[in-house]
This record gives structure tokens, sequence and C-alpha cells, in this order.
């Protein structure tokens, strides 16, 4: 599972690398963790907007939801299940690129989890990259508040992340560089599952 990140990259490395655009620059806030149950608003592209980097909030609502409590569940989307799960198959096709310059892995040193070692991963060859992602717009029936919000794809652990996410031996897609173009525009989601991974490398956070 995926449930902190890292975007702690300067706003204009931000946007050269990924070739697009703060619609308010003002909002973008560089954080060393991002704790997914905060269900803040990262920084992502939309598929319909694939030139301007827009905030969304973590944690996808689909767009029939009553109220928000299913963020809580909505954090991740595995790959494999995507397509038939209630909550995501209405966005399966509505793509998004999730920003960041690393997440967060924790390996349990036991079978209860009672000692953990935390690990930052980033892809060898990408200082900042795209998770894959998808999303829904959903608006509040009591306030008529509209939110973006989203969750990130994860699928099975390749070598490096099944030892270290040992529990549950999952991790999120990493997209390569040149395939942010591939997703945001449709390509069957299965085209991104293990053993689609790009090289990563963890280091052990004291």
């Amino acid at each position: 599972m995926c449930y902190r990140t890292k975007l702690n990259s300067k706003l204009s490395e931000i946007e050269r690398s990924l070739e697009a655009r703060f619609i308010d620059p003002d909002e973008y806030k560089p954080q060393l963790e991002i704790n997914a149950f905060t269900f803040s608003k990262t920084s992502v592209i939309s598929d319909e907007n694939q030139g301007e980097i827009q905030m969304f909030n973590w944690g996808l609502i689909p767009f029939w939801a009553k109220d928000d409590k299913i963020k809580k569940m909505t954090l991740n989307a595995k790959i494999e299940t995507i397509a038939e799960k209630p909550s995501f198959r209405n966005s399966v096709k509505k793509r998004c690129l999730i920003i960041a310059d690393g997440y967060y892995e924790w390996q349990w040193k036991d079978p209860k989890a009672k000692e953990k070692q935390k690990y930052l991963i980033t892809p060898t060859d990408q200082e900042i990259f795209a998770f894959a992602g998808i999303y829904s717009t959903w608006i509040n029936p009591e306030t008529d508040e509209t939110l973006n919000t989203y969750s990130i794809v994860t699928t099975e652990a390749n070598e490096l992340m099944a030892e270290i996410h040992n529990n549950k031996k999952r991790m999120p897609v990493v997209l390569k560089k040149q395939d942010h173009q591939s997703w945001l525009n449709g390509t069957d989601h299965s085209n991104f599952a293990f053993p689609y991974e790009v090289p990563l490398i963890a280091t052990a956070v004291e």
C-alpha cells in the first residue's frame, strides 16, 4: 500500500520536470512527508488538463457517495480490481498523475510489527516522478462544494518492495516518464500492473 508520500522539490523544478504549470502556485507547499489520512490536497495532473498542475484531495469519493466517509478506504486502489470495485469502476478511465519525489514504507521486523524500519523509496532514474492515479469529482450534497479526489493505484510488489513491504507485499504504480501520456490517455490499466515497474532504491530512515 502507499499512505505516506513526499514532495519537497521547488515549484519551478516540478513544473520543468512535468512540463506543466501550477494553476495556483500559492497552494503548493513543499512537504517532507504527506500523510494520506489527513486527506490533504496534493499536486496532480489530470487527463482533462494535461498542461496544468492542480491540487486534488487524497482519498477518492465516488460521485454517488452521500458523504465523504468512504475516503478512508479509497486512498489506494488495487490495479487488479479497480474495474470491478463499486468505489473505483466509474473512475477507471479518469486518470491522473500524482506528483512526488519519494514515498515511505515500513518493513516489519517481527510478525506483530512491534519493531519496524522506515524506508524512503525513490526511483533511480527520476528525481521527480508520478504515481498512476484515478480520480473522481464529487459534489457535497449538504454544502454543494465540489471536490476533486484521487486514489493511488497499487500493484503486486517487485523483489525490492516485497522485502520491505513484507506484510502486504504491495507497491504503488510508479510510472516511467515516457508513459505519463499513455496512462493519462487511457491505455488499459492492466498494462501497468507488475511486472511493469521502474527501478527503485530504498534508503533507511532513522
